[in-house]
Order: structure tokens, then C-alpha cells, then sequence
């Protein structure tokens, strides 16, 4: 009823937006919906921190399907929305399409980069924040067999496994990495069914800590992870709430601060390429009251140190995305 309603008051507001121009900003989320516990809901907790803090209101919608993305995007713009933020990659084309009819208006499309004119890409170091929780993930585990399960398969997931490798072997050479992918298809964010099977047939051949990088799947993941006895890492979002004691950390992607600043810019913010790494806390781990007992000091000392080395660039992490190759496995 709660989502029904959500996308109804959604296209209401866009219908009235055809009517009269508002100089509101939009949100469209990507499919997996608004509360993922991952990365959407990442985007929509910048969008209702901009909204508490100043009192203004701002337009959103989640999709139902790929056909909406183009439709969306235009809709929005029509009605004067600006900025436009979209969350993820798959917009692409979408505001490819779109940008260039309404130059006046700012697009904001986050994990990809589009080059035009009125357009902000927003773009992560997710190999960096996926370094530290591999090494963490080393660390903690008593098997030496860790696991990483993407949600589809394509270079941006390739890119957090990647880095998850690098950390895991920084501290145990010889540790064996088992990595899956959930699907080819976007139906593979939100799948929390594969995940838990996929955990599952890990666990069974030795791993103890499991990261994922898939969305709305990543719950079942996690929740898997926790029934196993063993350790899971979040990500994008803080999830360690999820299963307190479980969750050895989350590599937090900072989503909400991208929606965040594009909202507090308005039509005023800033285009071209925006990377958010280690050295602007873009990325990084979670620790607080659900996971503090399982992080220990020598755990934490680890991960400030190569935090200090990646940033100062003596330890170099390699970013899968600029050759679609990964130097470890």
C-alpha cells in the first residue's frame, strides 16, 4: 500500500509539475526500490536529510521497469525539476537522450559518466572502500576462505571484487577468494532468494566471511551469512544494524552525501566528473554499537594505516574498471 501510494503521489507530482513549472529537485531511483537497505535507500536518506534540514520539498519515483527510465527523465524536466538526480549506472543512455533537449535543466547521474554539458557523473572509488573490508574480512576469518557475492554481472561489481581480492591477499597471500555473480540481468539487485543460496553454497566450501555488493539481494545475503554462523560485510549503506553481531562491517559508499550536495547546489551545481574516494570520506567502513565488538584495535590500526597509504598513494589498489582486468583472483 505504503509503495503504491509513493508512486502514485509521484506521477501526481509530475502531472502537476506539467502545469506549473516548480523549480523542485528529483530523485529517481533504480530498480530494487527506494528502501533496498543498500544503495537507493543510501540516495533517498541524502534526499530526506536536505528535506529536513531545509524545509523544501523535492520529487521522486521508483521504478517498475527499464521502459521508465527515459520517461521518467522527461517528465521531470517538463515539470521543472532541478536538479535531476538519478541512481545508478543504467541511466545512461537515458539521460544521454534527454540532457541535450533541456539544457536549462542539471542532470545528476550517479555511478557513471556521461559527457554533456548540464550534466554532474558522480563517480566512486568503490575498489578503495572494498580494499579495507578485505582486509578486515582476512583478518577475521579463521578458514582462510572468504567469499564475494555481486548482483549483475558487469565491470562496476567486477571493480568491488577486485578490490576486495587486494585487501583479502595484503594480509593472507595465500587466502582463497571464492566470488559470484547473482545474474546478467537487473532482476539481479533484487533477488534476496539467489543470494542466500548463493552464501549458502560458499559456506560450504569454507568461507567464514562473505561481502556482498548486490543490492536488494545483499539482504538475503546477509541474512544467510548470519543463519550460517559465520561473518557478512554490508555495503553502500551502514548494515550492520541488520544482524547486530553478524555483520563484521559495512563498506559505505556515500551516496547520500552525492544526492545530498546535487540538492543543496540546486540549479547552481557544479557539471563534469565528480569522484568521491578514501580522501574525501566518498568511501569507507562502518563501526559503531552493532559491530564494535567483533572490530578489534589491532583490526582498526590495520585499516587506518592503509587508509593513510592509499591516499598518499604508497599503496596503490587497482581500479578493475580501467582495463576490465584484475591483477589478483
Amino acid at each position: 500500500m505504503t509503495f503504491m501510494k509513493t508512486c502514485l503521489g509521484a506521477m501526481a507530482a509530475l502531472a502537476m509539475g506539467a502545469v506549473g513549472a516548480v523549480a523542485e529537485p528529483a530523485l529517481i531511483f533504480d530498480l530494487g526500490g527506494k528502501f533496498d537497505k543498500s544503495f537507493n535507500e543510501a540516495a533517498f536518506n541524502g534526499a530526506k536529510r536536505w528535506g529536513d534540514e531545509t524545509g523544501e520539498s523535492y520529487r521522486e519515483i521508483e521504478l517498475q521497469s527499464e521502459a521508465q527510465r527515459e520517461q521518467a527523465l522527461r517528465r521531470f524536466a517538463d515539470g521543472g525539476s532541478n536538479p535531476i538526480v538519478m541512481t545508478g549506472f543504467a541511466f545512461a543512455s537515458a539521460v544521454e537522450n534527454v540532457a541535450p533537449d533541456f539544457p536549462d535543466t542539471k542532470f545528476v547521474i550517479i555511478d557513471m559518466v556521461v559527457d554533456q554539458p548540464n550534466v554532474r557523473s558522480v563517480v566512486f572509488a568503490e575498489h578503495q572502500g572494498s580494499y579495507l573490508v578485505g582486509k578486515m574480512a582476512a583478518m577475521a576469518s579463521e578458514s582462510g576462505t572468504v567469499g564475494f557475492i555481486g548482483g549483475m554481472d558487469i565491470p562496476l561489481i567486477r571493480k568491488f571484487a577486485c578490490g576486495f581480492v587486494q585487501g583479502v591477499k595484503s594480509v593472507t597471500p595465500d587466502a582463497t577468494v571464492i566470488q559470484n555473480m547473482t545474474g546478467t540481468t537487473p532482476a539481479a539487485w533484487n533477488d534476496p532468494v539467489k543470494g542466500a543460496e548463493l552464501t549458502r553454497a560458499q559456506v560450504s566450501q569454507g568461507a567464514d566471511v562473505v561481502y556482498h555488493a548486490a543490492g536488494g539481494t545483499g539482504v538475503g545475503v546477509l541474512q544467510a551469512a548470519a543463519d550460517e554462523g559465520i561473518l557478512g560485510i554490508g555495503v553502500d549503506s551502514n548494515q550492520n544494524y541488520l544482524h547486530p553481531g553478524s555483520v563484521l562491517t559495512s563498506m559505505l559508499k556515500r551516496v547520500d552525501v552525492a544526492v545530498y550536495n546535487a540538492f543543496a547546489a540546486g540549479p547552481d551545481v557544479e557539471t563534469g566528473i565528480h569522484v568521491l574516494d578514501l580522501s574525501n570520506d566518498g568511501v569507507g567502513v562502518a563501526v559503531d554499537e552493532h559491530n564494535q565488538a567483533l572490530v578489534s584495535d589491532e583490526m582498526m590500526a590495520a585499516v587506518e594505516d592503509a587508509k593513510a597509504k592509499i591516499i598518499s598513494g604508497d599503496v596503490a589498489v587497482h581500479d578493475y574498471m580501467s582495463n576490465n582486468e584484475c591483477p589478483v583472483k
